[in-house]
């Protein structure tokens, strides 16, 4: 009988491992002031208060300040959501998240607390590494019918939106991309006959409406 050989040994385990799930953030389990990540649906809203269901249970999260208020969205029971935050597990109050931020997907946008609240800290947002796929963030410059361009800091890039499934560029829908809001883009590099190389958008995240 063949003896099996390192690489086989290595895909076998790579196969067992990802045969088991991905272990969710336990907020319950989490310090109290510790920095958490968690997804879920949103199940109840009032004011600057939201109840999540993150799959194995419900937990609380609050969103002082926060710029969902006026004329913001208004969180909507069912809402696929990503927040950010610290948990807040006083003596004398029932265990929650105090959000930094709270990611809409269905909106592909960010919103984020204010900037007086306890858990005023930097943040580092993570996404999955694709290979291939560049990720820009700047600042809008110029708006077109379905381009955008952005500084980064150190150049300025051409975003074309025409492979993506609804245009951020119009008057429709929530999400509307100006001159001065703070976007964060996934995409692939492209070569465009009039403008030489351009970055076709896959997605395009609202991290900051300009003012």
């Amino acid at each position: 009988m063949r003896k099996p050989t390192n690489y086989s040994i290595l895909v076998f385990l790579a196969g067992a491992l990802l045969s088991f799930p991905l272990a969710a953030q336990d907020p319950y389990a989490a310090p109290d002031d510790s920095w958490i990540s968690i997804s879920g649906e949103v199940e109840t809203v009032s004011p600057d208060v939201f109840t999540l269901d993150y799959g194995d249970g419900m937990i609380t999260v609050e969103m002082d300040d926060g710029d969902r208020d006026a004329d913001a969205y208004k969180l909507l029971k069912g809402d696929k959501v990503t927040v950010y935050g610290v948990i807040d597990d006083d003596l004398f109050e029932t265990r929650s998240i105090e959000a930094s931020s709270v990611y809409v997907e269905n909106l592909n946008t960010y919103f984020f607390a204010s900037a007086v609240d306890e858990e005023d800290m930097f943040v580092t947002f993570t996404t999955p590494i694709v290979v291939s796929e560049l990720i820009v963030q700047g600042t809008v410059t110029n708006v077109g019918f379905d381009q955008f361009s952005i500084d980064t800091g150190t150049r300025e890039i051409t975003v074309e939106t025409d492979d993506l499934a609804y245009n951020p560029l119009d008057d429709e829908g929530y999400q509307q991309i100006s001159e001065g809001d703070v976007v964060r883009v996934t995409g692939e590099i492209e070569a465009d006959f009039m403008m030489g190389r351009v970055v076709s958008a896959d997605t395009v995240v609202t991290l900051r409406k300009g003012s």
